[in-house]
């Protein structure tokens, strides 16, 4: 599957530079009335107004063919350009984790813990079961399944534990807490993300048996998933790895719902077996020291913030795909380019990563060693 859009020419529907469509009115009169127009001459004044209205109309000509174009299209354009292909944007989607509900002592009968069900981590952002449920006689707790009550990447990032305040009480039930860091919330989809996904749409015309397939619908399951790599390592099987926005491994609950979007029998070929998973991480540091040009020195508190800006970046960068090698020469790129003469880069060393790994940042270390002549 295309992991972008591919690079075209560049079309015009219509002529729209001022100059040119101002050059053609002034001298089409010209020709017709074999008589120049000086720079005051009202006749020239009135056919610089039509100008005016014509080039705003060329702008909207030009801006309507385009908007019918796939590389060009915008918001609303764009939303009717995926209904052709049954690829609508991802709406903005809630965070989810599991949320451990437990009894005060064990019980001889069954406590229910109705959906809906309130919880909050600070009485800003709630949280509600997305099932019911019901803590069994003898047993002491139940982990049910929650999202946040506001949609977007607001709700992400939320450690085990913190999620401790329950709303709506349900008798005997004296704790909870979320067991899973919290994840999946996503805001609207962005036009250059959805854009790709109606070009890769085609692959949908098939169940999820070919590869491009797989992972076409994997995408669909939700708008935080960074990317998708599809594999089959043993006959039969199919495993698909999945990354989410920022780098971040997802865990039991997202796989859940990829593999839900993968398994009804018009999606998935009833042979295959399907196995969702998540990647590992390859851990690495970051450690260097930089240099700067003497001549630059006056600028160093600016060069300074901008390093620490290309270290983010290159994080960033190195965690955005699956098995994107660990590669120092971007970072010494990056990092050239906000100001530094040259660095001495002790780690990370290049190194070949396998498709379904994912380069995670442990230490980072950056120095600054002071300046240097050309």
């Amino acid at each position: 599957m295309a992991e972008q859009f591919p690079t075209l020419p560049d079309v015009s529907f219509a002529e729209k530079d001022p100059q040119q469509v101002i050059a053609d009115i002034i001298g089409g009169y010209e020709e017709v009335t074999r008589r120049p127009l000086q720079t005051a001459d009202p006749v020239r004044l009135f056919l610089l107004s039509l100008a005016y209205i014509i080039i705003g109309q060329r702008q909207q000509i030009d801006a309507a063919g385009k908007s019918n174009l796939l590389a060009y299209a915008k918001g609303p354009f764009l939303d009717h350009l995926g209904n052709l292909r049954r690829t609508p944007r991802h709406e903005a989607a809630p965070a989810i984790t599991t949320v451990r509900f437990e009894l005060s002592t064990v019980l001889a009968s069954a406590v229910g813990i109705p959906a809906g069900t309130r919880v909050t981590a600070d009485g800003q952002l709630y949280w509600r079961t997305t099932v019911p449920e019901q803590i069994d006689p003898g047993q002491l707790y139940v982990d049910v399944p929650v999202e946040a009550l506001t949609k977007g990447e607001a709700g992400n990032g939320l450690e085990p534990g913190e999620i401790n305040q329950l709303v709506d009480p349900i008798p005997f039930v004296v704790k909870v807490h979320n067991t899973t860091v919290t994840q999946g919330g996503a805001d609207r989809e962005d036009d250059e993300p959805y854009r790709l996904r109606i070009y890769n749409a085609p692959a949908a015309f098939s169940t999820a048996g070919p590869t491009d397939a797989y992972e076409y619908w994997a995408y669909t399951a939700s708008s935080a998933i960074a990317d998708v790599r599809a594999d089959s390592p043993t006959p039969g099987v199919a495993r698909v790895c999945v990354l989410l926005q920022g780098g971040e491994i997802p865990d039991q609950t997202v796989l859940d719902a990829v593999d839900a979007a993968l398994s009804p029998s018009d999606k998935r070929p009833l042979c295959d077996s399907v196995q969702v998973v998540a990647p590992e991480a390859e851990s690495y540091d970051i450690a260097f020291t930089y240099y700067v040009r003497r001549q630059d020195q006056g600028s160093l508190a600016q060069i300074q913030e901008r390093v620490g800006q290309a270290v983010d970046e290159y994080i960033a960068w190195q965690r955005a795909k699956l098995g994107r090698d660990i590669d120092p020469g971007e970072l010494n790129a990056l990092v050239r380019a906000a100001g530094a003469k040259r660095l001495v880069i002790t780690s990370p060393t290049y190194t070949v990563l396998d498709r379904l790994h994912v380069a995670q940042e442990a230490a980072v270390s950056v120095a600054y060693g002071g300046v240097e002549d050309e």
